[in-house]
């Protein structure tokens, strides 16, 4: 029997990043476009050869990223990059996709945080009623900025409850800053009712995850892979269910792990983590949400009833209302081919 294809099972997709999401002939046509002028390792030589294991590997990395978000330029590109990152989830199987942003990083060029937020999310309504998928919004803070700047990115995000925005998160280079410091922007976070959704355990190691359970009020966990060396923790996250949005292209491409096969994907499905498998950042590393599955499948020797499991995670940790996880659900099963029951008919009295 062939394997079935992994495009059509249904899912979520809860780590990716605005810029990172763009595609690299978005990104070639956007720079001719505006005259900026790529490097070799965003033009010809892409995806780019990457490393974090020290902090100019790391910086080399945030050039590119940065250089890429320096192509959005007008109202039209930011559009065009949401409906194309809705389109790519959508072909993906993505039924759900949360897309992180930290409206900082963009002020400048859009008048501020506020209209590029509001910009953000009115792309995401439209992106999410052509390609039939919804679109959500992560506000996230910089751990490299002052913990004052989450606050207000905090109060910003909360303004927006129930009207596109989902979530809280911190991301950037773990060794930089303070993890606690962040904690009253994340209280202003999650007394508005947004999920907190930290980087943490990626390129730091266990202590991260820990900081970002204990001060953050963490729901979720960008990466957290790390949390595989300490047991304790492991279980902790376990018992809790705080998802793991596990990114394995992305970990290797930074040198967080040097092999494929070394990402500890197995070993924190058979823990029993609640996972997410995520993209993080197409544009630089080459590969898209499908892919982080095939990923599981060829290199981790998941079977078809596992990779619908991590699907089944995907949508339990995602912000989606119950109504729409029972849907996805009941897709995940159809794609495995479990039978369905028949509705119960209604008593009659």
């Amino acid at each position: 029997m062939a394997p079935r294809d992994l495009r059509l099972l249904p899912k979520t997709h809860l780590h990716l990043h605005f810029s990172g999401s763009m595609r690299h002939l978005t990104l070639v046509e956007l720079a001719d476009k505006h005259g900026v002028r790529l490097p070799d390792a965003l033009r010809t030589d892409w995806p780019p050869e990457l490393s974090a294991a020290d902090e100019r590997g790391w910086f080399r990395f945030q050039r590119l990223y940065d250089i890429a978000r320096s192509v959005l330029r007008t109202e039209d590109d930011v559009r065009r990059l949401v409906r194309e990152a809705a389109e790519d989830d959508k072909a993906d199987g993505s039924r759900w996709l949360e897309i992180q942003v930290d409206p900082s990083g963009y002020a400048n060029r859009f008048h501020g945080i506020t209209p590029f937020t509001d910009l953000v999310l009115d792309a995401a309504r439209d992106a999410a009623q052509s390609t039939g998928i919804a679109v959500q919004v992560v506000i996230a803070a910089n751990r490299t900025r002052h913990p004052l700047d989450a606050r207000t990115l905090a109060r910003l995000a909360a303004q927006y409850v129930g009207r596109g925005v989902v979530g809280f998160g911190l991301s950037n280079d773990e060794r930089r800053g303070t993890t606690s410091e962040f904690a009253p922007a994340f209280r202003i976070a999650r007394n508005a009712g947004l999920l907190a959704v930290p980087h943490g355990g990626e390129l730091c190691g266990p202590a991260t995850v820990r900081t970002c359970l204990d001060e953050l009020g963490a729901g979720r966990i960008g990466h957290g892979v790390r949390s595989v060396e300490n047991p304790e923790l492991l279980k902790r996250i376990v018992d809790a269910q705080v998802a793991l949005e596990v990114c394995p292209a992305s970990n290797v491409s930074l040198g967080v792990y040097h092999r494929p096969e070394e990402v500890p994907l197995r070993q924190l499905y058979e823990a029993g983590a609640r996972i997410a498998l995520g993209a993080d950042d197409p544009l630089l590393f080459g590969s898209r949400l499908a892919e982080q599955y095939e990923t599981a499948r060829s290199v981790h020797a998941f079977t078809d009833e596992e990779l619908a499991d991590l699907a089944r995670s995907s949508v339990l940790a995602s912000t989606a209302p119950d109504e729409v996880r029972k849907t996805l659900l009941t897709e995940i099963d159809t794609w495995l081919g479990v039978p369905q029951t028949a509705p119960t008919p209604a008593p009659t009295y």
